[in-house]
């Protein structure tokens, strides 16, 4: 006998082995319809699975027409479309071999060898899409099969496919005793492909799916080996949540920050300067002070000391934290003295002998700097602390930099010379728990202030059975019960998932989801035992004996350029009045109200508003395009009547309509608390009951 444990507790009991599918109609035959799958002790897997002892199971349902459905419900889908999609497509291209098709957050793809002289192109979509729904209608089950080592090798080596033997060669090296495939349909009648799993039921549920695009790959990501087609497609429960994740995309691609900075005029990336180097242009750099003199603001609250640290650090110091040689492939290369690098050439000193001298330490030089905690601990360090200083809070807007890979690099989410506001909290084991509370407070006070309050918090706990992690194993426990305590404390869905802890402590990140319903992770807190203990960092405590501080690392924002660029697709470069580049822009009607509306100008001017004056010869109405083109928050239209009765008409961005006229003293008194209050009071609230727009 043993007990299959559910989600809400109750307890099925069974003298026989049982499928998660007769679990399922045990429960009811509603429940049983809809399964698409279930997880096993927190393991995903098909509903064929069999279970012969004590387990907790839930099943996994498809329901249908949601905002949003369950990740492993949609992990399932998407992973048996993928099958299908590749299924079509060697119908469709005979010669196609294939290589692997994994599920996607948004989607799957399928990386795909064909002929050279018969590519896959957008052109094929519709008739591979035709195939894909032939196979979807004929509801065929994904069944599944294994295959001792032996067996199944020789069966890949009969069928010759290399790239499925190296498959699973790879498989059998990282401990598989057996090797699966899932056939559509009957195993050795039907289409099957050497696969782990696990996968829906059958091809009939799969309820809506597009083929999206095609590029290239190669295989092992390697530009030195064999070219590939890769394939994406996407696919969902039904056509309703296709329909609106296919709004979403043309939504997206309106927003998308690199679109919208040709006309904002924010960033420039150029390729004299460098790839993934960020070139703040003045509308862009006031985003950025702005929200930098935000978050200054808040840390000033807390207790936090502003520092500045160099761009570059001796490799030594690398060495110590340990990033350097351990992450050289994420950095840029060490800067050697001339002088040095000189005399190794005339001694006939390799390429290769260097690296190995610069990474046995026998070879000093300098670094870029890829991380700012090497340098706040020896701004800790150069000075002796009592358990009464303590915590010290150290914060900077430190830039640093990382080889990101060309492919990988994009626009302002991912550069290789960035920005954190970064900071780093020094303090006794005691005081873990409250220090970690402050520093998510703070992120909830940025998020919220900036109309991003819909998001979710992951704690990442260690495996307890994993052989990364450093320090003492007590210590790891307080860390992690401190990291729950003040997750809870947000009020905000948070989830723990083991083994995703940094080596050296827990962390706490923040999924923030915009407007269109996209998560970024943003921000970022974690727990250090480790560098304390490699840079021999200590305090004296009230038993006058020196203790090891605890670390915590915290970054609100993340990257000042990966947060600007999220908020310029969250706004859709509408920033709030407060952070907008221009605030108002004054348009005269005509030259005989040029005076006053320098008058205007002069007045917001001094208030330190930013604000500008169109005194060209353009009519209103063009005055006004311009205007709206760049998002400005306040238009103020000023004719005649204005000027007689020392009023403006305002025009509020999104409205397309004038809201009317008010005195120019109330919108000057009006958009100094807007600023101020960073939204909380606006013109259009104190002035303007109803509007549409």
């Amino acid at each position: 006998m043993f007990l299959i444990t559910l989600p809400d507790g109750n307890r099925l009991e069974f003298d026989h082995p049982v499928s998660c599918a007769e679990i399922a109609q045990t429960i009811g035959p509603g429940l049983a319809q809809n399964a698409l799958g279930a997880k096993v002790n927190g393991t995903l897997c098909d509903l064929s699975t069999e279970i012969c002892e004590d387990a907790e199971v839930k099943l996994i349902t498809a329901r249908k027409g949601e905002k949003e459905s369950d990740p492993d419900a949609l992990y399932l889908v998407r992973h048996s479309c993928a099958h299908v999609m590749a299924e079509a497509i060697q119908r469709i291209f005979p010669g196609a071999l294939l290589v692997y098709g994994p599920p996607l957050d948004t989607g799957f793809y399928y990386d795909i060898y064909v002929p050279e002289d018969r590519p896959i192109s957008t052109d094929d979509f519709p008739a591979i899409e035709k195939e894909m729904a032939k196979i979807v209608v004929e509801d065929k089950p994904f069944t599944r099969f294994e295959m001792p080592v032996a067996q199944g090798m020789e069966k890949l080596q009969g069928e010759g496919s290399k790239y499925k033997i190296d498959n699973a060669e790879r498989a059998i090296a990282a401990g598989s005793d057996a090797l699966s495939w899932y056939a559509t349909g009957i195993p050795g009648e039907n289409w099957e492909d050497l696969c782990r799993g696990p996968h829906a039921p059958s091809t009939g549920r799969i309820g809506a799916f597009k083929v999206m695009s095609v590029a290239s790959s190669y295989w092992h990501g390697d530009a030195d080996s064999d070219r590939l087609t890769r394939v994406y497609g996407t696919a969902f429960i039904d056509k309703k949540q296709l329909k609106r994740y296919l709004k979403q995309l043309e939504e997206a691609k309106l927003r998308d920050h690199r679109v919208l900075n040709k006309q904002l005029k924010l960033f420039h990336i150029d390729e004299a300067v460098g790839q993934g180097l960020v070139l703040w242009a003045p509308r862009g750099a006031v985003v950025r002070k702005e929200l930098q003199d935000f978050i200054a603001e808040e840390l000033r609250k807390q207790g936090y000391h502003q520092v500045f640290s160099p761009h570059i650090g001796k490799l030594g110091l690398y060495r110590t934290s340990g990033h350097f040689p351990y992450y050289q492939d994420s950095q840029y290369p060490p800067l050697i003295h001339q002088e040095q690098m000189s005399r190794m050439a005339r001694e006939g000193c390799s390429c290769s002998e260097l690296a190995n001298n610069m990474e046995k330490g026998e070879i000093d030089g300098y670094l870029l700097k890829p991380m700012n905690c090497p340098h706040h601990i020896k701004i800790y360090d150069s000075e002796p602390h009592s358990y009464r200083d303590l915590p010290v809070r150290l914060a900077e807007f430190g830039t640093v930099y990382r080889w990101e890979q060309s492919g990988e690099v994009g626009g302002i989410t991912r550069v290789r010379g960035f920005t954190q506001d970064d900071a780093h909290i020094f303090c006794t084991e005691d005081q873990v728990a409250q220090e970690l509370c402050g520093c998510l407070e703070l992120v909830k006070i940025i998020f919220e202030t900036l109309g991003m309050s819909d998001y979710r918090v992951r704690v990442s706990l260690r495996d307890e059975n994993g052989d990364k992690y450093v320090g003492d194993p007590s210590n790891w426990d307080r860390a992690e019960e401190a990291c729950r305590e003040a997750a809870q404390t947000l009020g905000a869905p948070f989830t723990e998932e083991l083994g995703e802890a940094a080596f050296y402590g827990p962390k706490i990140d923040f999924i923030v989801k915009d407007v269109l319903g996209r998560e970024w992770q943003l921000g970022t807190v974690q727990v250090d035992y480790n560098l304390p203990e490699r840079f021999d960092l200590n305090y004296i405590g009230p038993d006058n004996q020196p203790h090891r501080p605890v670390m915590i690392h915290r970054a609100p924002f993340g990257s000042m350029e990966r947060f600007v660029g999220v908020l310029i697709e969250h706004f859709a470069g509408a920033f709030p009045t407060w952070m907008a580049p221009e605030q108002v822009r004054v348009l005269p009607i005509s030259e005989k109200t040029s005076e006053y509306a320098q008058e205007v100008i002069d007045k917001l001017l001094a208030m330190k508003i930013r604000a500008t004056l169109d005194d060209s010869n353009e009519r209103i109405q063009g005055k006004i395009k311009v205007a709206t083109d760049m998002k400005i928050p306040y238009l103020l239209v000023v004719g005649p009547r204005d000027a007689e009765q020392r009023a403006v008409s305002v025009r509020a961005r999104g409205i397309r309509h004038d809201l009317g006229a008010i005195p120019l003293s109330d919108f000057l008194e009006t958009i100094g608390q807007e600023i101020q209050s960073r939204g909380k009071i606006t013109v259009i609230s104190d002035h303007f009951e109803t509007v549409t727009a």
